[in-house]
C-alpha cells in the first residue's frame, strides 16, 4: 500500500488535544531505560522485516487509541462504505511505517478518506460519541480478562497469549490446548 500524504493531521491543536509521545521514551520507561527500548525495537523491526513487513518504530508515536477504535467499529457497521480490514491495514500502516499519530482524528478522517469513505462523514462520526459505548465495553471486556498487552491472543476464552511471540510459543499453547481438551474428553 502506498504511502499518502494526505493522511497527517493538519493542526497543532488537535495535537494539543490527543497528546502523543515517541514510542521509544514510553518504552525506555516501561522497560528500564533507552538502552533496553532500543533493543527491544530494534528486535521488532528487524523481526517485521524478516516477515517483509516495513516497520520504522523509531518515528512510532504512543497516543490515546480510543478514536481509533471507534473508527474500526464504524468500518464494522453494514453501513459503512469502507472494510474494517482495510481501514486496520492502513491505520498499521500510518502507526508502524509512517510515524503517524492514530489518536489524532484529522489523522483518522484523513486514513478513511483515502479508502473511499467520506471526509465529512468520518469527521463527524469521529466528533460524536457513536460507537463509544460500544468499544467502552469490548475494552473493559478484555481488561476483565486481564488482557494488557495488544496484540493478545485468546483461545477458547480460556488461553491467552499476550504480546508478540514466536511460532515456538504459540505451538507449545496449542499443544496444551489439545492435550487438556484430549484429557477432558476421555475423563467424559
Amino acid at each position: 500500500m502506498s504511502t499518502s500524504a494526505s493522511c497527517t493531521g493538519r493542526t497543532s491543536s488537535t495535537r494539543q488535544r490527543h497528546p502523543a509521545w515517541p514510542v521509544r521514551d514510553a518504552y525506555s520507561k516501561k522497560f528500564g531505560g533507552p538502552e533496553r527500548a532500543d533493543e527491544i525495537l530494534a528486535h521488532v523491526t528487524t523481526t517485521a522485516a524478516a516477515d517483509g513487513l516495513e516497520f520504522n518504530m523509531d518515528r512510532a508515536v504512543r497516543a490515546n487509541t480510543l478514536l481509533a477504535h471507534r473508527l474500526l467499529w464504524w468500518a464494522a457497521q453494514p453501513s459503512s462504505p469502507i472494510a474494517q480490514a482495510d481501514l486496520k491495514e492502513r491505520l498499521m500502516q500510518a502507526y508502524f511505517t509512517d510515524g503517524q499519530h492514530i489518536g489524532d482524528p484529522d489523522v483518522l478522517a484523513a486514513c478513511a478518506a483515502e479508502l473511499g469513505a467520506d471526509r465529512g462523514a468520518v469527521d463527524a462520526f469521529l466528533a460524536s460519541d457513536d460507537g463509544r459505548a460500544e468499544v467502552t465495553a469490548e475494552l473493559q471486556t478484555a481488561r476483565d480478562h486481564g488482557i494488557t498487552a495488544v496484540p493478545t491472543y485468546v483461545f477458547n476464552d480460556a488461553w491467552a497469549v499476550p504480546g508478540a511471540q514466536d511460532a515456538e510459543t504459540f505451538s507449545r499453547v496449542l499443544s496444551k490446548m489439545a492435550a487438556t481438551t484430549l484429557t477432558a474428553a476421555i475423563a467424559d
